[in-house]
């Protein structure tokens, strides 16, 4: 059974563009979150999933640079590109990530795959954001892939392509679902990049433990951001994307 991540990745962003390959300590962004999910050890393999556009030619050459695999497919039908990515290599078990998580936790990841691997068949759906619990930027959503294609033949409206998964949970009662929970709810942190923001954030939060310790998990994180309070304040006042309107 191949396991892979899956990371939507494009230059094109509506509040922050270019925010993918905006660099840290001389490292963009999606190498830094590359380099975490290849630590994660129920991954077999990360495949990039950009767009045809020219505008996103530098994340395919960092791709080749990296020898990452990549797909390229629709910009705006990502339900699309998702599930020809995964039809192209051949996996089993979808794990999607967005690339505007560079400091996921490796750990993270493994705990959501385990959780469905341990159950395998009881779920169709198994993620850590149904009830927020952990971070937002340490995102983790594990479907099979008879679920993306099912998804990908049933789902119509325009939402349900440009949010890969939606269509599933807002169809309790057609999927099985299950949400991993951290041990507390740390849901006030916000480590996504969307922003300017954001990406202060971030980029304090990576300056600060990088260089002592690349391995640097949720935990770290939290015990940086708890000592530093002022830096809570810099991204508090931003509002996540609502789906629908």
């Amino acid at each position: 059974m191949k396991v892979a991540a899956i990371i939507q990745a494009r230059m094109g962003s509506t509040r922050l563009p270019g925010k993918v390959l905006k660099k840290v300590l001389n490292k963009t962004l999606l190498e830094y979150q590359i380099e975490r999910v290849k630590r994660a050890k129920t991954i077999d393999e990360i495949i990039i999933a950009t767009t045809t556009k020219e505008s996103d030619n530098p994340i395919v050459e960092l791709c080749e640079h990296l020898s990452v695999p990549y797909y390229r497919g629709s910009e705006e039908d990502v339900l699309s590109r998702y599930y020809e990515a995964a039809t192209e290599f051949n996996v089993d078990v979808i794990v999607r990530l967005t690339s505007d998580c560079p400091i996921i936790d490796p750990n993270v990841i493994d705990k959501v795959v385990k959780h469905y691997n341990d159950n395998l068949g009881q779920f169709d759906y198994v993620s850590n954001t149904l009830t927020r619990t952990y971070p937002r930027g340490m995102d983790t959503e594990v479907i099979s892939y008879e679920v993306l294609e099912r998804v990908y033949k049933e789902a119509k409206e325009l939402v349900y392509r440009e949010h890969v998964t939606a269509y599933i949970y807002h169809h309790p009662n057609q999927f099985k679902l299950c949400n991993v929970s951290y041990e507390k709810d740390e849901s006030k942190h916000r480590w996504t990049v969307d922003t300017k923001e954001d990406f202060e954030l971030i980029e304090k939060i990576i300056s600060e433990l990088y260089s002592e310790n690349t391995y640097f998990n949720i935990e770290d994180v939290l015990m940086v951001v708890n000592k530093n309070q002022s830096w809570l304040d810099i991204n508090r006042h931003i509002e996540q994307k609502k789906l629908f309107n």
